[in-house]
């Protein structure tokens, strides 16, 4: 009985919260992007990355981007940045974390297209 009624509360707790797994995703559609605000994006969420790479890529596509591409899944937060020449990706505990991370491995001259935290 004691199982039950603590399986009873942890479901309570995943369905007021959301799933405690919940991942996230970015796909990018930068083919003919030449700045950050030219970038098509969708981000997805789901139960596991893979998950919310198929919804991002859908939600990409849904918003009339034909090549787009996962770029980054994350667990909390996730960033794509872009210049005219590099790219990098991100991910951290905080958006800003997740900027700062995507910003550097980008490098000079890079601006953030799109951040998302779960």
């Amino acid at each position: 009985m004691k199982k039950m009624i603590m399986a009873a509360v942890m479901a309570a707790g995943i369905a007021l919260t959301g799933s405690a797994w919940a991942a996230g995703a970015i796909a990018v559609d930068d083919a003919d992007a030449t700045k950050a605000s030219e970038v098509g994006f969708g981000v997805g969420s789901g139960a596991t990355r893979e998950e919310a790479g198929i919804d991002a890529v859908r939600e990409c596509k849904k918003a009339g981007n034909s090549s787009c591409k996962v770029a980054v899944r994350y667990d909390t937060c996730g960033a794509y940045a872009t210049s005219k020449d590099y790219t990098g990706v991100g991910w951290g505990s905080s958006e800003g974390e997740a900027k700062a991370n995507a910003l550097e491995a980008c490098g000079k001259g890079c601006k953030v297209a799109v951040s998302d935290c779960q």
